[in-house]
């Protein structure tokens, strides 16, 4: 990237980017809309300019960090075997009909019509016609296996576009496609993506951890998410120390073994007047119905929530969920459990038109009716959380006002109608695979894998020839890097009080040359500097500004975020230089003709 031009030898000779002409302001004041550091940072500092919520435009110094990324995601693309192609961002409705994510995608997406009223949007990701390129060229397994890539804006609806780049209306991807005809070498691909994404983040200098994931809209079997962790994520996912790591929408509880149910209680109904919450009927048992081994607790209770689903058709589904009293339901659980259908708590409409769910006594329900009180017609199924056993015993609602009952026990009292795991995860709980307790942390996605299997290829009749000459369906995986959310993140994880500090693969320059005084002397020694280090391969950039004060300079340059900066001021006429190095913080004088040699060590360690 270094800057060059012809001279009349034929030779090539530096062109220094100078402060005085490039296309930046910086910013003394915070944006009002910014609400985590990177956001403040890159639009103080010059680097994008919003346009409209979730919508930046990007200035020179921005497009210089965001091409940097795209390039080492480019070398290690090519590393893993992917070829780079392009598709275009306005897509027609027809292939997304086809796999049915024209209506799953729901609000989320951009739908317009051209002037002949076709239906186009604008792609929130590019599955369809990846797969109908490759329809299009490729009929034998002896064009396979195949990895393509590209890199592209996408666009999707977010209702709440918030922290600048991290979760925008337009983002750019990286996005790969795999395609071979057998699983096992779509595991090949896999893999060689998965590996391809631990050296990328490696060179970015990005902490990340690898998590199970929910598919979600992308259907398909394996997915893992690379989270960066860090207190602003979206993302909760949780570990083990012994190396379990999935998103929490991901993770799976550990199902108890059932109990005998011969000789349990029989089932006793009690008054429980003005106990429509777990806290108050907890406190009523025990002081009315006290056990005599220990207390009761919300854990003993079966809570039972009313969800109100809306399919993609735009009718209304009600929903129990029975779960141990103790637990609040996870809503970004819910909605990867019940997708592609929306949730939300059922309102007092749904009550009020349901006359059998008696509301803060509600108890588990069979599929023609509650299991107790009045019989009513009310239209809900009842699914329990995987605790929620044969055997166990529950303090739960009754299905009448003001009555809960004893000992109702799953599976012989009640049969729930199916299974569904949304109860929120919690610290210590055990990992599914055995390897201990779980704690939780906060991530951000920066990449995401998934083995996509046959879904695409099977709605969009992708088949080649086998060996045997027999048609087989094709094999994909799909691979995304968000890459404007990189260079977020990489801001949000490398500043300090006074601005941004750039690491030196992505820096926008890799030193910055600061000319202050009033007399020539400095502004030459800068401008010879800056040569000196863009001829020996460093991108320079020089703060040659008239009539701005050295304060200015300084500060302009700490907030730019340049990892390495070079002052000509009051040194200048005896040769000396100031150097700063902002990723240690360490600042020395040494002789300006060292400055090259201290550069090139720096840029080394």
């Amino acid at each position: 990237m270094r800057n060059a031009r012809a001279g009349r030898n034929g030779r090539l000779t530096p062109v220094v980017t100078r402060l005085s002409q490039l296309f930046v302001r910086t910013l003394r004041e915070d944006p009002s809309d910014a609400e985590v550091t990177s956001h403040r940072l890159l639009v103080r500092a010059g680097y994008i300019r919003r346009q409209a919520p979730g919508i930046f435009a990007w200035l020179p110094l921005g497009l210089r960090v965001r091409r940097k990324v795209e390039k080492v995601i480019h070398d290690e693309m090519e590393r893993a075997g992917a070829q780079q192609v392009h598709f275009p961002a306005l897509l027609p409705r027809e292939p997304y009909e086809v796999t049915g994510r024209w209506t799953e995608y729901g609000d989320g997406i951009f739908r317009l019509q051209d002037r002949k009223e076709a239906d186009y949007l604008l792609a929130p990701t590019h599955e369809e016609v990846f797969t109908l390129l490759v329809k299009d060229l490729y009929n034998s397994y002896k064009d396979l296996p195949l990895m393509i890539y590209q890199i592209q804006d996408k666009y999707r609806d977010e209702a709440r576009p918030r922290a600048g780049l991290l979760r925008g209306r337009e983002f750019s991807m990286k996005d790969a496609y795999s395609f071979d005809y057998t699983d096992e070498g779509l595991d090949v691909s896999y893999q060689a993506q998965r590996d391809a994404y631990e050296r990328i983040f490696t060179r970015l200098g990005l902490d990340y951890v690898i998590v199970s994931a929910d598919a979600g809209a992308m259907g398909g079997s394996k997915s893992e998410e690379f989270l960066h962790p860090t207190p602003i994520g979206e993302d909760t996912f949780v570990q083990s120390e012994s190396g379990y790591a999935a998103n929490v929408e991901a993770y799976r509880t550990t199902v108890p073994d059932s109990l005998p149910i011969d000789g349990q209680p029989a089932a006793t109904v009690f008054d429980s007047p003005n106990t429509p919450t777990i806290e108050t009927l907890v406190a009523l048992v025990n002081a009315n119905h006290p056990r005599t081994d220990r207390p009761w607790t919300a854990a003993d209770t079966l809570k039972n929530v009313i969800l109100a689903l809306t399919n993609l058709d735009g009718s209304r589904e009600l929903v129990s969920v029975g779960l141990p009293g103790d637990r609040e339901v996870d809503m970004k659980r819910a909605e990867a459990a019940f997708a592609p259908a929306t949730i939300e708590p059922a309102t007092e409409a749904d009550f009020a038109t349901n006359k059998a769910l008696v509301k803060g006594y509600i108890g588990p329900w069979a599929s023609a009716g509650p299991v107790l009180g009045e019989k009513g017609a009310a239209k809900v199924r009842f699914l329990v959380d995987p605790r929620v056993v044969d055997g166990t015993s529950w303090v739960t609602g009754a299905n009448e006002v003001h009555k809960h009952v004893f000992n109702l026990v799953a599976g012989r009292d009640f049969t729930a109608d199916g299974v569904v795991d949304i109860a929120e995860v919690r610290d210590g709980d055990p990992a599914p695979d055995g390897s201990g307790p779980i704690h939780s942390a906060r991530g951000m996605e920066i990449g995401h894998v998934f083995q996509l299997g046959r879904k695409y290829a099977e709605a969009l009749d992708l088949k080649v020839l086998d060996e045997n000459g027999k048609l087989v369906t094709v094999t994909m995986g799909s691979y995304g890097i968000g890459v404007t959310r990189i260079v977020a993140v990489i801001a949000e994880t490398n500043n300090d009080e006074r601005g941004l500090i750039w690491p030196i693969e992505v820096a926008p320059y890799h030193v910055h040359v600061v000319a202050t005084g009033k007399d020539d002397d400095a502004l030459n020694l800068a401008e010879g500097l800056a040569a000196e280090f863009e001829t020996a391969g460093f991108e320079a950039l020089l703060d040659d500004r008239p009539k701005v004060s050295p304060g200015v300079k300084f500060g302009d340059a700490e907030l730019i975020g340049v990892p390495y900066i070079v002052i000509a001021g009051r040194g200048a006429a005896d040769g000396v230089v100031e150097v700063w190095d902002r990723r240690s913080g360490k600042r020395d004088e040494i002789p300006a003709t060292e400055a090259l040699a201290w550069l090139t060590s720096a840029t080394v360690r």
